[in-house]
């Protein structure tokens, strides 16, 4: 299960993050997303873990969570195309 993580403190490094999660679960895979020009963390990024149990608890359990003065917020990441689907479903109001 793919997790978004946002208001990362941006001297936090890809492995302090995988630490962070590791305690809940195997992480398959931690990408902090960085600026394309200056290489700065933008403050947020997506963790992978393989078992959606441990992936649900580490939500439930980390969201709001104090890490290095920024409160982590931490949710079920969504695909593009299920976000379209979503998007698509809704009943437009006339």
């Amino acid at each position: 299960m793919t997790i978004y993580v946002g208001n990362i403190n941006y001297s936090l490094s890809e492995d302090d993050i995988r630490k962070i999660f590791e305690v809940m679960g195997k992480v398959e895979s931690v990408k902090i997303v960085q600026d394309k020009r200056s290489g700065r963390s933008k403050g947020y990024g997506f963790i992978e873990m393989p078992d959606k149990k441990e992936a649900m608890e580490a939500i439930k359990t980390l969201d709001g969570k104090e890490v290095s003065g920024r409160n982590l917020r931490v949710l079920k990441a969504h695909t593009t195309k299920k976000v379209e689907e979503e998007i698509k479903t809704e009943s437009i109001p006339e």
